[in-house]
């Protein structure tokens, strides 16, 4: 069995895809000389919290994920933040490859709302890989699967993400709410001759009294 070793150079914002999507690009290394078919490639991207510093203003947006911060050395623990795939066409030695991470705004999602929070720094990654190689065998194709060792780490500034939020959602956000929630939602905006949703949670928020 080969010795996969996996590096992620970068991870940027793709401005052209259909959903919003960070690219990895990604380079591996099955050993000098060694022919690879095909790679399909899994990837399980985490969020590791507990290796950054948090801002008081950080920690306000934090709170409802973690707790009070005298509670975060119990409480921040790594979580996944997604799933992805890819496969890597055929190569001998080492490639570089892009892997696509769809992504979302979805305030309901623990990633999403965690990098919502932070204002600036970095956002530590680590990448756990596993998948199948298809390699040459003694009477043709061999198949290995990826040790579950393979992983590699990297630190996202947040302004990544941030660009890529901005250039599907320019000045704007997403929530979900519940079918009930959005028809009373719609009768108040309607009662109210309010001209747009934007509008109609301003009046609300209004209502609530002024931002602390």
């Amino acid at each position: 069995m080969n010795d996969y070793r996996f590096t992620v150079l970068d991870v940027v914002a793709e401005p052209y895809a259909i959903a919003p999507q960070l690219t990895a690009r990604l380079r591996i290394d099955a050993g000098e000389g060694s022919r690879i078919h095909a790679v399909v490639l899994r990837c399980q991207v985490r969020v590791e919290p507990q290796l950054r510093r948090y801002e008081p203003a950080e920690q306000e947006g934090l709170r409802g994920l973690f707790g009070e911060p005298e509670r975060w050395a119990d409480t921040v623990r790594p979580f996944q933040w997604m799933q992805c795939s890819v496969t890597v066409p055929g190569f001998t030695g080492r490639t570089d490859l892009d892997l696509p991470m769809p992504c979302t705004y979805d305030l309901d999602v623990v990633g999403s709302r965690y990098l919502h929070a932070l204002g600036a720094g970095s956002v530590p990654l680590s990448f756990l890989f596993s998948g199948t190689v298809f390699t040459r065998g003694t009477t043709g194709f061999a198949v290995e699967q990826i040790p579950w060792s393979c992983e590699a780490r990297h630190r996202m500034p947040v302004t990544v993400w941030r660009q890529m939020i901005e250039s599907y959602y320019p000045n704007s956000g997403w929530l979900r709410a519940g079918s009930e929630t959005l028809t009373r939602l719609a009768a108040y905006r309607d009662r109210h001759g309010l001209t747009g949703w934007d509008e109609t949670f301003q009046r609300l928020l209004a209502a609530d009294g002024p931002r602390s």
